[in-house]
């Protein structure tokens, strides 16, 4: 199925909506959209190779600094969804940004666009601290080319 991405391709993983993640307007609650976002990043970064155990051998992580939701239209009871995120920049010493887009695939409507600000910070400090080699080394291979 061609979907309508807003980069080219994205990583992906694939979610149902289950009874628990409706909430009392029937529809999909927004923080359910959030924990989506944060598995599609977390499982691409691990499938990069940098997974909880490289980050604590590192005393590292990427961590939030600020983060966009635009929730575009709701999803519903186990509608099928495809969550797609990408990075689209880093600055190769202490930043990055990432993207997310969510596809309703029975319609193949865009449900959430989403942005996240990351930054480097030192695991045991919770400080900012440059991205070691690893982190660039491997988190500049997934970035998308830019015009």
């Amino acid at each position: 199925m061609e979907l309508n991405w807003d980069y080219p391709q994205p990583f992906t993983i694939d979610v149902q909506v289950s009874p628990d993640d409706i909430d009392g307007l029937n529809h999909t609650n927004n923080t359910v959209y959030v924990k989506w976002c944060e598995q599609a990043g977390w499982q691409h970064s691990c499938d990069a190779g940098l997974d909880l155990k490289a980050y604590q051998d590192l005393d590292r992580a990427m961590a939030i600094r600020h983060s966009e939701f635009d929730y575009i239209q709701a999803a519903l009871l186990n509608e099928e969804l495809r969550v797609g995120t990408w990075l689209v920049k880093s600055d190769g010493k202490l930043s990055m940004e990432r993207r997310f887009q969510i596809i309703r695939l029975s319609d193949q409507k865009t449900l959430l666009r989403a942005k996240w600000d990351l930054v480097c910070i030192q695991i045991s400090t919770g400080k900012p601290k440059r991205m070691p080699t690893e982190f660039v080394d491997t988190y500049h291979r997934l970035l998308i080319p830019q015009d």
